[in-house]
């Protein structure tokens, strides 16, 4: 008998993070996240205006994510503090073949690394726990902040395609042996081919 992760359960620790299940009582943060410019900006403008949009789009949103694939994009909170920081996690679009990583932190938690160890921890569950072989990203031509750490993350742009539906979004793809390549399990992903 298998069992569900409960709402709001912990799903990865990081040395100064948590990760868990979204609930709708994020919806706050979730609002503030939606609507922060630089969010509209290079992910998205959802049209989520109020708190019970918010906790509608978490609902459609990551909480069936989970129940349809087992993971979506988790709350990232300080360990310090508990302060909620923004989101992170493991997404499966209908337009992608593979499963993209994705993240968004507020401004306020910017260039202090918390993108990258909470991303880093996500591709490791992936490649580890999950038994993916291959975890590619997507990201706006101008978004320079997240095509950097999805550098970092071992990930290179793919110049020969683009994600199919995303406009003029980049597609980020493993490179075998450097960063997410060296996550990627022995033989796994051999094809080559991430927000």
């Amino acid at each position: 008998m298998t069992t569900e992760p409960a709402a709001g359960a912990v799903v990865l620790e990081t040395p100064r993070l948590v990760l868990r299940r979204l609930t709708p009582d994020d919806a706050p943060l979730m609002l503030e996240l939606l609507n922060d410019e630089t969010y509209r900006r290079f992910i998205g403008d959802r049209h989520v205006r109020t708190i019970e949009e918010a906790r509608k789009y978490i609902a459609d949103g990551p909480i069936a994510m989970y129940e349809k694939h087992g993971f979506g994009l988790w709350l990232v909170v300080r360990k310090a503090d508990g302060v909620p920081i923004g989101i992170c996690g493991l997404l499966k679009r209908d337009e992608l073949p593979d499963v993209d990583v994705g993240f968004a932190l507020l401004p306020a938690w910017w260039r202090q690394g918390y993108g990258r160890e909470a991303a880093t921890a996500v591709l490791e569950f992936g490649y580890g726990p999950l038994g993916l072989t291959r975890i590619v990203a997507i990201t706006h031509p101008e978004n320079v902040a997240s095509q950097r750490l999805l550098e970092a993350l071992g990930l290179r742009r793919d110049p020969a395609r683009r994600p199919p539906g995303k406009g003029e979004s980049l597609l980020f793809v493993p490179v075998p042996g450097d960063g997410a390549g060296s996550l990627r399990p022995q033989g796994a992903g051999a094809d080559a081919d991430q927000a």
